[in-house]
């Protein structure tokens, strides 16, 4: 069902919009990652991530993650 943007909540505009933005970046430039060639580890690591997010898991904390690369 389409809904108007005054029934939409704030998120659901900025999505909105960000959508038609990124749309229309590629209209107007083009795919920049087009022609290139993704690594089979790199498209299993992808899989397999998208698999998580859809169950409901999520990664490690932004905070986290700046630690841990200092440290490395």
């Amino acid at each position: 069902m389409a809904r108007t943007v005054a029934e939409m909540t704030g998120e659901e505009l900025r999505e909105l919009v960000g959508a038609a933005v990124e749309q229309k970046l590629v209209e107007l430039l083009g795919d920049p990652d087009a022609g290139f060639v993704l690594r089979e580890n790199v498209r299993k690591r992808l899989l397999r991530q998208k698999r998580a997010v859809a169950k409901g898991e999520r990664g490690e904390l932004l905070d986290t993650a700046i630690r841990r690369l200092k440290t490395a």
